[in-house]
Order: structure tokens, then sequence, then C-alpha cells
């Protein structure tokens, strides 16, 4: 299954049956982890900003960050964080702040 935003852990559907979990607030979340964080290549950010982001998002350094950007560069996305489902939606959120594309796999 695949979240863009804490709205889609509340109601979500598989192919078969749709799935409801009741969210009060991050800790509430009862899914599988660990959880990923994907963040995918865009034409509007430097690799500047995203590698500041990144660090900013998830406290890693700057050779990692730097890493991390290039993989999204050269294959369109890459897994940049990976945790419990709460971590995961304050990452995506940092990185989201200068409208950077993510999602959360779980």
């Amino acid at each position: 299954m695949y979240f863009q935003n804490k709205t889609d852990f509340m109601t979500s559907s598989t192919p078969d049956e749709e799935v409801s979990l009741h969210v009060e607030n991050d800790s509430d979340v009862a899914v599988q982890t660990p959880a990923r964080v994907i963040l995918y290549n865009d034409e509007m950010h430097t690799f500047e900003e995203v590698i500041g982001q990144i660090i900013k998002a998830t406290g890693c350094d700057l050779s990692t960050a730097e890493a991390l950007t290039w993989e999204v560069h050269t294959s369109g996305k890459a897994m940049v964080f990976q945790g419990e489902v709460p971590k995961c939606m304050r990452v995506s959120s940092v990185l989201e702040e200068i409208d950077l594309m993510t999602h959360i796999e779980v």
C-alpha cells in the first residue's frame, strides 16, 4: 500500500476490500513497520536544496544526503528514510515543506 499523507491512513482501499483505520494521532497508526519514505525527482529544485532538506528531515550526514539526491536524480526516486510510521510521516512532512514530492510505503 502507498500513502501520500495522513488522511490516506484513515481509509485506503485494496483491490478486494476497503480497509478503515481510526487515527487520532501519529502514535495510534497501527500498520506494518518498517515504513519507507520515498522521494521523487522533480525539475524544480536544485541539488543543494534537496540535499539540505534531506539532512533537515532525516538528520543524515552530507555524504549520505548527496548520495540519496543523486539516486533520486538518476533513478527518478529513492528511499530516503525507513522507520516507524509516525517518524516517516514527520520526515515526509519536512521534505514537503519545500514542495518535494514524497509518499510513505508500508
